[in-house]
């Protein structure tokens, strides 16, 4: 087995911590949902907790494979907002978070002519990359304003007619 760069190592870990941080937001996220009455969209963060749990696990096993042992050594605390369009704005940033997480590391890799860790990385970011597009399109559809460089401006008049949207807890 050939030696792994340590800041690649630093990368896997780091990237352990932040899927583990997006499983534990969106499992909490799909409770919330459900006592709010939106089973639906508690659905979605059902099946989202489940594909950040599926990243987790294919991080868990690359840094096996390479002979380290695994470690999330810092998870972020769930954040909260009162209400749906606040909840994905925040899983947008931390999926932002994640996004530029595997580009450094894919960067990384290249320059020190990682190759097989440069594809993981690549890969993580490419489903990661789709998760945020998958966000910005469901915030777009509660009238959501999630644009870089613009702060959000409050609720569209459809989003604070639907209770789904607007619940406080």
């Amino acid at each position: 087995m050939d030696a792994v760069h340590p800041r690649v190592l630093g990368y896997l870990g780091r990237a352990l911590s932040l899927e583990l941080t997006a499983v534990q937001q969106y499992m909490t996220q799909a409770s919330l949902v459900g006592l709010w009455g939106d089973e639906a969209s508690a659905e979605r963060f059902r099946e989202e907790t489940v594909e950040e749990m599926q990243h987790a696990e294919r991080i868990v096993q690359h840094m096996l494979q390479l002979g380290v042992a695994p470690a999330a050594s810092q998870l972020q605390p769930v954040t909260h907002a009162p209400d749906l369009v606040g909840l994905l704005e925040q899983n947008a940033d931390l999926e932002q978070q994640l996004v530029d997480h595997y580009d450094e590391a894919t960067r990384f890799c290249r320059v020190i002519n990682d190759d097989a860790n440069g594809a993981f990385f690549q890969a993580l970011l490419e489903d990661e990359q789709h998760h945020s597009s998958d966000l910005e399109a469901w915030l777009q559809q509660l009238g959501g304003r999630r644009r870089r460089g613009y702060a959000r401006y409050g609720a569209s008049p459809a989003t604070r007619r639907d209770p789904r949207a607007r619940a406080s807890f």
